[in-house]
């Protein structure tokens, strides 16, 4: 007898999907030769699904696993997957939250460490031989700053904590005002206007797209630094690219884009931007920690178990 498939979308560790080998015929839809051939004849035995937060579920997969059952997301965010779609269908969707938290949180606080000292002009100025032309310019510091979070869920609330080291002032915008020492704005605009630096920990989706528009960019004014390790759709990228040309905004660290791996030559060129390839939560222990929950998931919806971490 057929076992059941679960179709791996998004690239995903070998060594985590050992275990479900039992339970399921693992096929990675990007090895397929013809993925509209396998869906035609083969959809109907995909019962589950790995994915990510931007990937989602392909469209040309939407109506074509009439048994999908679970879909299990290798990220916390879970934009991409249209939940009440598959709450609908009676899909059920799996993230993982809490495990890589700390890492996005450490990246978003050398990104803006890294856009207030510019580290890596300094670190070209060296390897270039323009030391020896006299000293480097000057910086700005981090510590004593104003630190606006935009977003202060899990990942939020571990960005406050690491950023209070330094000994900075920290206030947030959320959808509501949480039990925290931190200042409250409850708009993003009011929130800019007061940082000295914009974090943004938001979710994707509709809901925040361009939350970060040309009002809130030229809130933060030509000495505020924008930092994002959210979604590059919480940003608008030409306002973005506008307020730093024009110098209406101080800088930049940025780990995610509106068209990834796709980054406009005006943000490469720029000097004012610290650029980094969506690695904010790319770190060997993270990323096996996350392969493991997704793992556990499927094996225990394969079990009749009820979901780690279910999302609906």
């Amino acid at each position: 007898m057929n076992r059941p498939i679960l179709l791996v979308v998004t690239p995903f560790a070998a060594d985590a999907l050992a275990p479900l080998v039992e339970h399921f015929e693992v096929v990675a839809l990007r090895a397929l030769t013809d993925a509209a051939v396998f869906l035609r004849e083969q959809g109907s035995r995909v019962v589950a699904m790995i994915t990510n937060g931007m990937a989602g579920v392909p469209a040309a997969c939407r109506d074509a696993l009439p048994n999908l059952a679970v879909i299990a997301c290798n990220g916390v965010g879970y934009d991409a997957i249209d939940v009440p779609w598959a709450t609908a269908r009676g899909i059920r969707v799996t993230n993982t939250p809490d495990i890589l938290s700390g890492d996005v949180a450490d990246l978003a606080l050398m990104l803006a460490l890294a856009a207030f000292r510019r580290l890596p002009q300094a670190d070209r100025f060296v390897r270039d031989g323009q030391w020896s032309g006299g000293p480097f310019p000057l910086a700005r510091r981090f510590w004593g700053s104003r630190v606006g979070i935009l977003g202060l869920g899990r990942i939020g609330r571990l960005i406050a904590q690491r950023a209070a080291a330094f000994d900075t002032q920290v206030g947030y915008c959320g959808r509501s005002r949480q039990e925290v020492p931190h200042a409250y704005f409850d708009n993003p605009l009011a929130l800019a206007e007061w940082a000295d630096v914009l974090i943004v920990a938001t979710p994707g989706g509709q809901g925040t797209r361009h939350l970060v528009g040309r009002d809130v960019l030229r809130a933060l004014g030509p000495d505020g630094v924008l930092v994002n390790v959210a979604r590059g759709s919480v940003v608008d990228q030409s306002a973005l690219i506008d307020a730093l040309s024009q110098g209406t905004l101080g800088a930049a660290g940025l780990d995610v884009f509106e068209d990834e791996p796709n980054v406009p030559a005006a943000l490469l060129a720029s000097d004012r931007i610290v650029l980094t390839p969506h690695i904010a939560s790319a770190t060997v222990q993270t990323r096996a920690a996350m392969a493991q929950l997704v793992a556990e998931n499927l094996l225990r919806h394969a079990r009749g178990e009820p979901l780690a971490t279910p999302v609906n």
